[in-house]
């Protein structure tokens, strides 16, 4: 083969190697973005459902609507979050007797944390210690 032929036919081929490989990683991001939306979603549904079984005792439906968030993450988190989602259930269901405010907030942190690095926010945790705490807007019966 000749040289000015060789030179064509490997550049051609490798004009279609990279314009193969940014569409590749292109849609590849594509799908990480949405993904990334669709656990926000759900994790926003989960957040939502929390609240709202904060503070005097919850409706029926609410528990519902709690308990369905819940499982719905079972579908999306990734391992991290599904093992701190499943110690926070533990701790705060109704079977268990030993409940602890104390281990409600830090099994309450490990999920959160572990939520925010699974959507990917940075910094994920702050530089001192911290931990999270629910609040309930709902007027005390």
């Amino acid at each position: 083969m000749n040289g000015p032929i060789a030179v064509a036919v490997i550049t051609a081929v490798t004009g279609i190697f990279i314009s193969a490989l940014t569409f590749y990683l292109t849609r590849q991001r594509e799908r990480e973005a949405e993904w990334r939306t669709q656990k926000l979603a759900h994790y926003k549904q989960f957040m939502t459902a929390l609240n709202a079984i904060v503070g005097p005792p919850p409706t029926t439906e609410e528990r519902v609507t709690f308990a369905n968030a819940a499982n719905n993450i079972f579908l999306v988190g990734s391992p991290r979050v599904l093992v701190a989602l499943r110690h926070y259930l533990d701790e705060t269901a109704d079977s268990n007797s030993n409940k602890e405010v104390d281990r409600h907030d830090e099994l309450l942190t490990l999920l959160i944390f572990a939520i925010r690095d699974d959507i990917g926010i940075k910094p994920n945790q702050p530089t001192e210690p911290f931990e999270f705490r629910l609040w309930s807007g709902k007027p005390r019966a």
